[in-house]
């Protein structure tokens, strides 16, 4: 018992090629307990020898020491609307500081204060909207978009693909994030081991969840799987945003205890923290304090205290020391002026305190440095990223379990899409070709294969790509793919279902109704069916990334919509369309889709009868070359037809793509 016990001392790496974070069990946690310990001696030295083969692979084997971060005369404004006008409003307001290598530094303020626009910053993550002036330094060097690569970055929202399990979900990002050479026993095992250092590894078959649809991992366990994420690159500093926020106390302070261990371990951590305990709040070695924009402290956690104290703000003993500190420095509503006034005259103390000297004194050290050491910055000097196919490999791997997975996506629409194609098929069964009510009913059922197949499925795919942009602008934010291999894995993790979904509507809707009992005509008329729902499915994708929210891109597609569906052929003969909408048809794949599906179906007509009409002096169309003729179409542009649906298919992907990649870029 004893020997197993210690043996539970696993060493997992959680910062560099060097260092390492001992696995230890949690008081309180059972599931720890009962699942950190190996089967014996020989599986517990396994593990531990693949965890340090996949050290081999560091990505910071320069910065052995650790990272320090520093910062000076560091302002950041964002572009916003004030009386209809762009203006820039300054957040951070020239903040000057720096943290050591392994420190582990609290950054607080009260809402408003500039927190999260200062970590931000400080991690390169600052969006388009904002601007950044003053220099930011990583061991001397200025940072740039390398930061993707070197750091961690914790969001305060924990966005996931909630179909999927924990453990797809960490496998996925190991397989994004670590180096192609680690195998994949070595993955698992790293994985393994991080989750069950945060108590994880009972709901490694647990699905994630998602608000509204489906119950599965509590806030607490959402919060440390994507702390667990963030460990699995070994980050020499880790930026957390609220990592507490949402969790209950033992949550929050287990949350608090790991960054500590890394810490220890030589990781710099710096994270944001709304109102934590007394008992979180020790934990912390370094105290930032900010204030409307500006730094009102900046130092050791201990000395806070003693600072605020000797300029008359005292805290009483009855307070938690960071509830004084956010209250001190918090806009008090109706008496904003006496709050901004208290909050300059700490700012102004701390700018002419020793504690400020102390942070000068390591700024300049890191200044000094880095203009006395210009030597390149290699900081993937052993890491060699997965290829392009294999993250499209698991983008697509993963949207597809979403798809197999979430029932609203897939088997729910499969199940609706046969109820609509029995529905269809029995209103016009056993139509005849040989009568001039049977024109009607025909063309009619053409149109019901044309606008089933167009409307469903464009504003389907709308909510689509802005529902999972923001996982998307994280993960490349993060370098972990490129916009195309984002794109492309999702259209091919939705090609089974454009292509069943089709087939299912034709192959049920066809023989019901008895339209012509011939192979070709069968085929032809699944190939356009399916044609027709890959189109309007691009131009569903085209508008859902062209525009910031569904609201807005519906604003625009109806009337996108009604232009083509009028335009189709079946409503108006095409030559007597106005010349301002004319020009339109030539974008509409539903008059490309109705002349096709008439072609087939037409063509070799010949023996429609005109008895038993309603009115004589309507006109006879007596074979399928003048119902064609009658809606304008021509039965030599059924090729033509395919192939421009083929083109606007390729051209309506090709744009989205376009927008999703200027969207990406300008964040």
């Amino acid at each position: 018992m004893v020997l197993m016990f210690e043996t539970r001392r696993l060493l997992i790496p959680v910062q560099h090629s060097t260092q390492l974070l001992p696995l230890v069990p949690t008081n309180g946690d059972d599931s720890s307990q009962n699942e950190g310990s190996m089967d014996d001696c020989e599986n517990l030295e396994t593990s531990i020898s693949l965890i340090k083969r996949t050290r081999s692979y560091s990505k910071w084997s320069p910065m052995e020491e650790g990272v320090t971060l520093a910062w000076n005369d560091l302002s950041v404004s964002a572009r916003t609307k004030v009386n209809g006008k762009q203006v820039h409003k300054r957040i951070i307001n020239s903040v000057t500081g720096a943290l050591k290598a392994g420190s582990l530094a609290a950054l607080m303020g009260a809402s408003g204060a500039g927190k999260s626009t200062l970590m931000a910053a400080l991690g390169y993550r600052q969006t388009g909207e904002m601007h950044v002036e003053g220099e930011i330094l990583i061991n001397g060097r200025p940072i740039g978009s390398y930061m993707k690569h070197l750091c961690g970055f914790m969001p305060q929202d924990d966005i996931f693909v909630g179909s999927l399990t924990v453990f797809e979900h960490m496998n996925v990002m190991a397989n994004l994030k670590l180096d192609r050479r680690v195998t994949k026993l070595e993955k698992t095992t790293k994985i393994d081991a991080i989750l069950g250092q945060l108590g994880l590894r009972k709901c490694r078959n647990t699905r994630i969840g998602a608000i509204g649809q489906y119950k599965g991992l509590s806030g607490g366990e959402k919060k440390r799987l994507a702390f667990a994420t963030e460990l699995l690159t070994d980050p020499p500093i880790l930026f957390c945003d609220e990592p507490t926020t949402g969790l209950d106390s033992f949550s929050a302070q287990k949350i608090v205890s790991i960054m500590s261990r890394m810490s220890m371990s030589g990781t710099t951590v710096l994270c944001t923290i709304h109102q934590p305990s007394s008992v979180i709040f020790d934990m912390f070695t370094q105290l930032i304090l900010v204030a409307d924009g500006r730094i009102a402290y900046m130092g050791g956690r201990a000395s806070a205290i003693d600072f605020f104290e000797r300029h008359g703000f005292n805290c009483p003993s009855s307070y938690s020391p960071a509830d004084f500190f956010i209250k001190t420095l918090a806009m008090t509503p109706g008496h904003e002026s006496n709050s901004r006034m208290t909050v300059k005259k700490i700012c102004d103390h701390f700018t002419v305190s020793d504690y400020a000297k102390e942070v000068e004194v390591v700024v300049q050290y890191e200044f000094h440095m880095g203009r006395a050491e210009p030597r390149e910055f290699e900081l993937r000097q052993n890491f060699k990223p997965s290829f392009w196919w294999q993250q499209l490999f698991w983008l697509t791997y993963r949207w597809s379990k979403d798809s197999i997975k979430n029932p609203s996506v897939q088997s729910l629409r499969i199940l609706q899409r046969v109820t609509i194609a029995i529905i269809v098929g029995l209103s016009f069964f056993n139509i005849s070709f040989n009568t001039q009510k049977g024109i009607q009913a025909i063309q009619g059922l053409i149109f019901m294969f044309v606008a089933e197949n167009t409307f469903n499925p464009t504003y389907y795919v709308l909510a689509e790509f802005p529902e999972s942009h923001p996982l998307f602008l994280r993960e490349f934010r993060s370098g972990l793919y490129h916009p195309a291999v984002y794109y492309v894995s999702r259209i091919i993790a939705w090609l089974p279902g454009f292509i069943i979904e089709p087939i299912l509507f034709s192959s049920i809707t066809y023989w019901l109704a008895g339209l012509r009992a011939t192979s070709y005509a069968f085929l032809m008329t699944t190939l356009v069916t399916v044609l027709t729902f890959n189109v309007s499915c691009a131009c569903g994708i085209l508008f859902s990334c062209a525009f910031e929210s569904v609201p807005s891109a519906m604003a625009y597609l109806v009337p996108f919509d009604y232009v083509l569906m009028i335009t189709s052929g079946l409503f108006i003969k095409r030559g007597t369309i106005p010349a301002v909408i004319g020009w339109s048809r030539y974008l509409s794949w539903l008059m490309y889709s109705t002349e096709s599906l008439s072609i087939i179906q037409w063509q070799g007509i010949t023996n429609i009868t005109c008895d038993n009409r309603e009115d004589d002096n309507l006109p006879c169309l007596r074979d399928g070359t003048s119902v064609l003729d009658q809606y304008s179409f021509s039965g030599d542009n059924l090729g033509c037809d395919i192939w421009n649906m083929v083109f606007l298919l390729i051209g309506f992907n090709l744009l989205g793509y376009v927008f999703l990649w200027w969207k990406a870029r300008r964040v």
